[in-house]
């Protein structure tokens, strides 16, 4: 079904339709967002032209993104940005696209550090870059470094760094490995997934890196790995700050607590117990 010669208006709903029958989880608000891409409208725009016609070309522009959409390819990867804290963030298959719910992780970031003066913070497995270039606008007078084992997540946050005028040093690493600090804050958004939730993933789930998604069988495997090296390169009175799933971030901080840290839990905007704070006792 082409869109070639029907209004706007009426290409919403056919595009509404399509994508509902391709069982993306909201239709509506997909085929507004892919319609004003297509036609490269703003959102007062797309109420003025509700009766127009769309020509050739837009009509074919707008059914190659409705193909992409049915197919589940993510629609954030389709418009190729989002705002995020206060940034916008280009997004691609490169790095996850980052979650509302990580500003929560942003903002106790913030308060961890709001009695260190010129603090030094690490991110490790930054993707996009979202959280280490959120806390250096939040903080201008921050040293921030950003870490990830990809090569390709790398490219991604140094170009997001770029646009948002944002200096933070950027390290290839896998994990801690090769990074000295000391550091005020570690903070982290590392795979966190059970290994078996990739059998009932949603179809977008697999245009992102595997990699950057699960994390053994209890999805701690990593963390695990992190908190064990983390007193090397923490500074005296420094603080980790972790985002993990509501299923297992109580029993990392249990586990923690065993080997002598202060661990808390914080729940998000939601209420599920979802973010760790960790201080070396």
């Amino acid at each position: 079904m082409g869109f070639e010669d029907n209004t706007v208006q009426t290409a919403l709903r056919q595009l509404a339709s399509r994508l509902r029958l391709a069982g993306v989880p909201s239709p509506e608000v997909d085929a507004r967002e892919l319609v004003m891409l297509a036609l490269g409208l703003s959102r007062t725009e797309l109420l003025t032209r509700a009766g127009q016609a769309l020509s050739a070309e837009e009509g074919q522009a707008l059914d190659a993104l409705a193909r992409r959409r049915e197919a589940r390819e993510p629609l954030q990867h389709l418009l190729g940005q989002i705002e995020w804290a206060g940034l916008t963030l280009h997004v691609s298959p490169a790095a996850l696209i980052p979650r509302p719910e990580t500003e929560g992780l942003l903002l106790l970031a913030q308060d961890a550090l709001r009695e260190v003066n010129r603090p030094r913070v690490l991110d490790v497995g930054t993707g996009t870059g979202a959280l280490a270039l959120g806390l250096k606008q939040l903080r201008p007078d921050a040293a921030v470094t950003a870490s990830d084992v990809s090569a390709a997540a790398l490219a991604l946050a140094r170009q997001n760094a770029k646009r948002n005028g944002l200096n933070v040093s950027f390290v290839q690493a896998d994990l801690l490995s090769g990074l000295a600090g000391p550091f005020d804050l570690l903070l982290s958004n590392p795979p966190y997934l059970p290994e078996r939730d990739a059998q009932a993933a949603q179809p977008e789930v697999a245009f992102d890196p595997a990699l950057a998604l699960y994390s053994g069988p209890d999805g701690l495997t990593l963390a695990r790995r992190l908190m064990a090296d983390a007193p090397r390169v923490l500074a005296p009175g420094a603080s980790v700050l972790l985002e993990l799933d509501p299923r297992n971030v109580g029993v990392l901080a249990a586990e923690l607590r065993a080997l002598g840290w202060n661990a808390e839990v914080h729940p998000d905007l939601s209420g599920r117990e979802r973010f760790l704070l960790a201080r070396k006792s």
